[in-house]
């Protein structure tokens, strides 16, 4: 059975706008879009070159626990006009119950403006393992070693 996410609006949001979902039937990301408070529905925000701000998005979740909702950039908006998210993924835990808003930056050379409804990210939502952390003396040895950045192979 598919994991829910349960939805809340915020109370000053606009409801006609649709809530995240998949543009088709093998997408692996759901749509979220910009809902901003009515004062700022008719301007909406512009991203100047270089500049970060969180886009409200009028919507507060309830994931389910074991799973983390994963806050991702749309391609399109990368390639056209260099919209991403300065910490791709984000993640949203499933104990959090803040409001959602979703953290772009404008790595293009032009100012991009962000209107009411736009589509401005994806959320994924992935299953999580907690892992136990245990302090040893040694580490077994591995075919890669300490290798780092760049160690195996180019790039």
């Amino acid at each position: 059975m598919n994991p829910v996410v349960r939805v809340v609006w915020e109370e000053w949001a606009d409801r006609d706008l649709p809530l995240p979902a998949y543009a088709t039937p093998g997408a692996a990301g759901a749509d979220v879009r910009a809902n901003f408070p009515l004062a700022d529905r008719d301007l909406g925000m512009v991203l100047a070159p270089m500049q970060r701000a969180i886009v409200p998005t009028g919507l507060r979740v309830a994931i389910p626990a074991g799973y983390e909702v994963q806050i991702r950039p749309r391609s399109g908006l990368a390639l056209k006009h260099g919209i991403s998210l300065p910490n791709t993924p984000g993640t949203i835990d499933s104990d959090y119950r803040g409001p959602l808003g979703v953290l772009l930056i404008n790595l293009g050379t032009e100012p991009f403006a962000i209107a009411h409804g736009d589509r401005i990210a994806q959320l994924v939502v992935a299953p999580v393992v907690q892992a136990g952390f245990a302090a040893v003396d040694v580490l077994e040895d591995t075919a890669r070693g300490a290798g780092g950045f760049g160690s195996t192979g180019r790039g």
